[in-house]
């Protein structure tokens, strides 16, 4: 077989059968080919022939290996036997928000495997490190997951409902399917009160929403679940770091924000995977709405951030919704680690 490459010499082997290659590379903690549940067919059906490294070795080509492709050695074997455990997770759009949630349910499920699935194999690295064995996006799919949610934005393609049905087609309908949403579709703008009951924006008004409206549809058809979230935040993310770096924005100050922690909607989608509710739209925010200009009055009270927000200068945008979510609240069994944003800053409003 010719050269295959891990970050290590080039090494050659004139073994006959897949057995002994696949041991070569397991003392490298690496490997030539991705777990089977995301090998395509052809590869898989390759690799499972006893002329697998005599049919490699007439390529002229070496086959190169990233490290990002590699998976911790405790949990090689059981993602290559292409066995799917019943508390494995696959996590499509493994960002901030899916990384988090992988490492709640990870505390919940020990023991299990957990999945990523990207556009791109720009972070695969830092994936493999969290124990996350990432796929790209598009790969075939051999096995399906109890497990599954889609917390992909829909800045990244150009066919948001069919990913989202790309995704529903790797559950096997056991545990639960979820896809994260956002609270824009509930149709207020008038910094009035809204909660899980309000009606919605219809079908036509507005393309943001009509895009996550027809996603949410695909989720339905499946008997999945759909989460609609506030506005998400941390302490370097969120839009009060965006509003500090622009320094002077033009919205009115009196729109009414509705916000979550990171780590609560982690925890609220955690929750809602472990009910294994079929067919559901649930609310999440901290029930503690905001004015932007309050945002900023507490951003700058709690002396936490170097940089000044001079102001808004809106006048005539649209006002925003006052979020409640009791009723999910109630039903999910979940309350959030930071009730509100003040309460996160460590100030009184």
């Amino acid at each position: 077989m010719g050269g295959i490459t891990c970050g290590t010499p080039i090494i050659t082997t004139t073994t006959t059968t897949p057995h002994t290659l696949v041991a070569h590379f397991s003392k490298l903690h690496c490997f030539p080919f991705p777990p089977t549940r995301f090998v395509s067919k052809r590869s898989a059906s390759l690799l499972r022939s006893p002329n697998f490294v005599t049919k490699r070795s007439s390529m002229a080509t070496p086959l190169a290996v990233n490290a990002s492709s590699t998976i911790a050695n405790e949990e090689l074997e059981a993602a290559s036997s292409g066995l799917v455990g019943e508390n494995d997770l696959l996590i499509v759009g493994p960002g901030v928000l899916g990384r988090l949630v992988a490492e709640k349910w990870r505390e919940e499920h020990p023991g299990c495997q957990i999945f990523g699935q990207t556009v791109t194999a720009d972070h695969h690295d830092e994936l493999v490190k969290m124990r996350i064995n990432p796929s790209l996006k598009g790969t075939d799919v051999t096995d399906r997951f109890p497990y599954v949610i889609f917390c992909a934005p829909p800045s990244r393609t150009s066919d948001y409902p069919g990913d989202v049905r790309l995704a529903a087609l790797n559950w096997n309908g056991e545990g639960s399917f979820l896809f994260t949403s956002s609270s824009a579709p509930y149709d207020c703008n008038d910094n009035g009160p809204c909660d899980e009951d309000t009606p919605i924006v219809p079908i036509g008004r507005s393309p943001r929403t009509d895009v996550l409206l027809k996603a949410e549809k695909v989720v339905m058809e499946y008997d999945g679940c759909v989460l609609r979230l506030a506005g998400l935040y941390k302490a370097d993310r969120g839009a009060h770091v965006y509003w500090l770096e622009k320094g002077t924005v033009e919205t009115r100050p009196d729109h009414i924000l509705n916000l979550i922690h990171y780590e609560d909607a982690a925890t609220l989608a955690v929750a809602i995977l472990k009910k294994k509710f079929r067919g559901r739209i649930f609310l999440g925010c901290d029930n503690h709405p905001l004015s932007r200009q309050e945002v900023m009055d507490l951003v700058t009270k709690s002396g936490k951030f170097s940089k000044k927000f001079e102001g808004f200068t809106g006048t005539s945008d649209p006002l925003g919704k006052r979020l409640n979510n009791s009723k999910s609240r109630e039903e999910i069994g979940w309350e959030p680690k930071y009730p509100s944003f003040s309460h996160f800053l460590g100030v009184s409003e």
